[in-house]
């Protein structure tokens, strides 16, 4: 069976009080409509369309590395309109999915039931039980299960208000009756649109079957129109992810304070402590422990090693038992050996760290490889640019900078060298040589210092 989905993304959403298209604001870090094409992906479709409007060219220019068909809705008049829109690309023997790039967390598994259950002569329809159902277009069923109509609230009798049983919208239906039905549709009613939902009674009326699936939770069909409508998709999603960190044998100081907006893999006996955020692919190994307030992108993190406190890593990797903070910072290219340690407000940049070699505190090494038990002194620079180019600084096992020392790339240090406090080293020092590179000190006895003119 061919699959091919439709997703419906031209709204303008005017209650965001936003010039950014709705589609476009995010939960967890990437856009709603981001997610919802992550999850048909999964479906294996053979293509994706994308119906835009509002906004068209800012939505295409997030998705521009997507393979995707776009079909613009010039005009939005509603649903079914929408859909019209995208089916001259549409192969007529394919089963088409509709979904809602508002709807971001809806998942493959409940899709993927939805596809299954549609063939030529079936409709499936995702419908959802409500305790609160008001507003919602009531589902009817025959005596034998199959859905019978959709009663939108207005037109529903005293009996049918009391139905729990709500439309979604989703849907899964051939494209040879989509293309029978969809110039059918009137825009006949109160807001003058052609809603995609009054294919329900010509299909019932061509005596297909219409059936339903439902979704594992109702919050997987909630669509988003306002920003605290978004804060709430934002809060469950982020519970999913604490519920199943958790479960996979990771510690949560507080499982309402974690931010995951990527993936996250954790091993066993991971702690994780409050306000913590993880972007892109993270993997944590066995035994890690991180403080509060940690930002961590696209990193890895091996085991035994601990991050301290308001530290921020991104594009870094991490061998086991390393020390990390706290206020480290350890930007792009950083790689660190076992039982390294970066301490207190130290930043690095594109360097190779040696097994237990230590950076303590308040330094700054960029573009540098450095060797094994290396000891590097507080206010340590790489100096590495000169304003047009950057250079490398190459420090061998066992070397002993001291503090305050400036190094001026492209420069070496020997293995076992020891460069004094407060150098600046603009020549490379040879193996166990001692090195020291400052003004001569000079004393001036009975010394009057500035006072202030009256």
């Amino acid at each position: 069976m061919i699959c091919e989905v439709i997703i419906l993304a031209a709204g303008q959403g005017t209650r965001m009080r936003s010039k950014l298209p709705k589609v476009l604001h995010c939960v967890a870090g990437k856009p709603m409509l981001g997610h919802v094409i992550d999850r048909v992906r999964e479906l294996d479709a053979s293509a994706i369309h994308v119906v835009i409007g509002h906004g068209a060219e800012q939505v295409k220019q997030a998705f521009v590395d997507t393979r995707i068909n776009w079909a613009i809705q010039e005009q939005q008049l509603g649903t079914g309109h929408a859909v019209a829109q995208a089916m001259p690309a549409v192969n007529n023997d394919s089963i088409v999915l509709v979904a809602y790039g508002d709807v971001p967390l809806v998942t493959t598994e409940t899709l993927s039931r939805l596809v299954a259950a549609a063939n030529q002569s079936t409709l499936s329809l995702l419908t959802v039980d409500l305790n609160d159902p008001s507003g919602y277009g009531r589902i009817v069923r025959k005596e034998l299960g199959d859905i019978a109509a959709i009663v939108e609230q207005k037109d529903a009798n005293e009996e049918q208000k009391k139905i729990t049983e709500v439309n979604t919208g989703i849907l899964a239906v051939p494209a040879s009756r989509l293309n029978q039905w969809l110039p059918k549709l009137s825009a006949e009613n109160t807001q003058r649109e052609y809603y995609l939902t009054d294919i329900i009674a010509m299909a019932v009326s061509d005596g297909l079957h219409v059936l339903a699936q439902q979704p594992g939770s109702a919050m997987e069909v909630e669509g988003a129109n306002n920003r605290q409508q978004i804060a709430g998709l934002e809060r469950f999603y982020q519970q999913q992810q604490a519920n199943r960190l958790m479960a996979d044998g990771a510690s949560l100081a507080d499982p309402k304070r974690i931010d995951v907006r990527g993936q996250l893999t954790t091993g066993e006996d991971v702690f994780i402590d409050i306000n913590c955020v993880f972007i892109g692919d993270v993997s944590i190994a066995n035994n890690v422990s991180i403080g509060p307030n940690c930002v961590i992108e696209n990193s890895t993190i091996g085991s035994g090693t601990v991050i301290k406190a308001n530290s921020i890593l991104e594009e870094v990797r991490l061998g086991s038992h390393c020390d990390i903070g706290p206020f480290a910072r350890l930007r792009p290219g950083t790689v660190l050996a076992a039982k390294a340690k970066i301490g207190n407000f130290v930043e690095t940049k594109k360097a190779n760290i040696g097994e237990g070699s230590k950076i303590s505190h308040l330094s700054y090494i960029g573009d540098s490889n450095i060797g094994k038990d290396v000891n590097i002194g507080a206010g340590t620079i790489t100096c590495n640019y000169d304003g047009a180019n950057k250079s490398i600084t190459n420090i061998g096992d066992g070397a002993f900078i001291g503090s305050n020392t400036a190094l001026v790339a492209p420069v070496n240090i020997g293995k076992n060298a020891t460069v004094g406090a407060g150098s600046t080293i603009s020549s490379d020092v040879g193996d166990k040589q001692l090195t020291v590179a400052r003004g001569k000190q000079k004393n001036i006895d009975n010394w009057k210092r500035p006072t202030k003119k009256s």
